[in-house]
């Protein structure tokens, strides 16, 4: 018949489309797990844990959720982090030399032969 379409029976159910089960998943949020669990000769080898939150953005924050508005990675801030790594990493070894300094200079007070650094400086203790 022209015109017409077909429509099957739904048994009392609305019919929904993609959008409104999108809508209705982030606005609610799914969560999806499971198990992968590898074994050989009853000895468990592996077991990998998956855990899938799918959500709006407000939903998660809702939630608790916000790791991707402080994620260096994300935001865009991993020159920032470099910078900072940079930074510490020089402070780091003025603070090696003047341990190593102060053990040379102060070897026989500790009871070290001078210029023998302690095995907990060494260590990085």
């Amino acid at each position: 018949m022209p015109g017409a379409s077909y429509q099957p029976a739904s048994g009392g159910r609305e019919s929904a489309n993609l959008g409104d089960i999108l809508e209705r998943v982030l606005d609610r949020g799914v969560v999806i797990a499971g198990d992968i669990q590898v074994n050989l000769l009853d000895i468990e080898l592996l077991t990998i844990k998956l855990r899938l939150l799918i959500a709006s953005v407000d939903t998660a924050r809702e939630m608790g959720i916000d790791w991707w508005e402080h994620d260096p990675w994300l935001t865009g801030d991993t020159q920032e982090l470099a910078k900072e790594n940079r930074k510490l990493r020089r402070r780091l070894a003025a603070l090696e030399e003047m341990v190593s300094a102060r053990v040379v200079e102060g070897g026989a007070a500790t009871g070290h032969a001078p210029g023998q650094v302690p095995e907990a400086v060494e260590r990085g203790h």
